[in-house]
This record gives structure tokens, sequence and C-alpha cells, in this order.
């Protein structure tokens, strides 16, 4: 996997998984950081957290 310096380059096909495989988990700890409580500390630390891992395929190039 190769790309620009800082960047992952992959098939259209890895990165379709990739990216459902992120959103997913990013879908999945937000809704844990709401589970334990959106106006706690934990509850929205896990929720950017999710976000962050929802967002990372945008830093992925294909080929």
């Amino acid at each position: 996997m190769t790309g620009r310096l800082g960047s992952i380059a992959c098939s259209p096909r890895q990165y379709r998984w990739l990216d459902r495989t992120t959103k997913l988990g990013g879908i999945a700890l937000i809704a844990a950081g709401l589970e334990v409580g959106g106006d706690t500390g934990l509850g929205i630390a896990l929720a950017a957290i999710g976000v962050a891992v929802g967002l990372t395929t945008v830093i992925i190039t294909t080929q």
C-alpha cells in the first residue's frame, strides 16, 4: 500500500470494506457514549472517538 506521504492507498474493494467497518465502529462508539451518558466526560470522549474513527477513511486513497 503506497501513496502520498502519510496516506494509505488500497484497492476499491478494500476501501469499501474499510469504510463500512470504520463507519459502523464509529456509530457503535457514539452509541456507547450516549448509553454511558451524553453529558458525562466518558460519554463525550466516546462520542468524540467515534466521530474520529468514522472519519478515518477520508484520508485513504484508492488506486
